[in-house]
């Protein structure tokens, strides 16, 4: 059993990984890592990883440091079973590449268009041949919402949850349309262009933002929650064969 630690910028997800299958996730404070004790206490973990997308807490490392495992901790210089070009692999999100590790490993041998819909939307191409290009990074919807909010003088905080009309009736409906259908025109529009250069391109989403797609996009769509953790199980699995 493998103990996967992905390390958000709201939450941190603990994932029991058997092989190459997930078997319970839970969800924990990206800063105190407080579940992380009783998680790991109730399964016979052997090693684990953890990717994270900031810095460490002093509580967090405290809860890493009391883990009986060997715990690999991803950066930019682990190796990764897939060719990183990235220019700037300093800077890149460990949940960015291991989204792009995760989705290979689903579908080996396709060019690939990763679409993780979190704090922020990250888009993700790698090709058939393994070759990570990068991607882009758009802010998600509560982010949208709240900058409404906040960078304008009248504007209310609108919740995600109601009505989406086609053109707003309201106010809040204005700027809850507004959001989430342009976020929709949005990745619908990326997935369009991405497949005029890639036309055999598949399409994974992941992350907590709920999006309703045209049909004709949504049948190319493959919805995998763990697309992340199992990029990051795979990337324990690769050093752990190299030992």
């Amino acid at each position: 059993m493998k103990l996967i630690i992905d390390i958000g910028n709201t939450v941190a997800k603990l994932v029991a990984f058997d092989g190459d299958e997930p078997i319970e996730e839970i969800r924990t404070s990206n800063d105190s890592l407080s579940a992380l004790g009783a998680f790991a206490a109730k399964y016979a973990f052997t090693h684990g990883i953890v990717g994270t997308v900031k810095e460490l807490t002093a509580e967090a490392e405290e809860q890493l440091r009391n883990l009986h495992i060997p715990i690999l901790r991803f950066s930019h210089e682990t190796p990764v079973p897939i060719t990183n070009r990235y220019r700037s692999p300093k800077t890149l999100g460990a949940d960015r590449l291991a989204a792009a590790v995760g989705a290979r490993s689903l579908k080996p041998g396709k060019d690939l268009l990763i679409i993780d819909a979190g704090t922020c939307i990250t888009y993700e191409v790698i090709d058939a041949k393994g070759n990570y290009w990068g991607g882009n990074i758009a802010p998600g919807m509560q982010m949208r919402l709240r900058a409404l909010n906040e960078f304008t003088a009248k504007l209310p905080l609108v919740s995600a949850e109601g009505n989406v009309p086609g053109m707003g009736y309201d106010t809040e409906t204005a700027i809850r349309s507004g959001v989430l259908r342009g976020m929709k025109y949005e990745i619908e529009g990326y997935i369009r262009s991405m497949r005029s250069k890639y036309p055999k391109l598949l399409v994974f989403l992941t992350g907590g933002d709920k999006i309703n797609f045209d049909a004709t996009i949504k049948s190319i769509i493959f919805a995998d929650k763990f697309i992340v953790p199992r990029g990051l199980n795979k990337i324990l699995d690769y050093n752990h064969d190299k030992k």
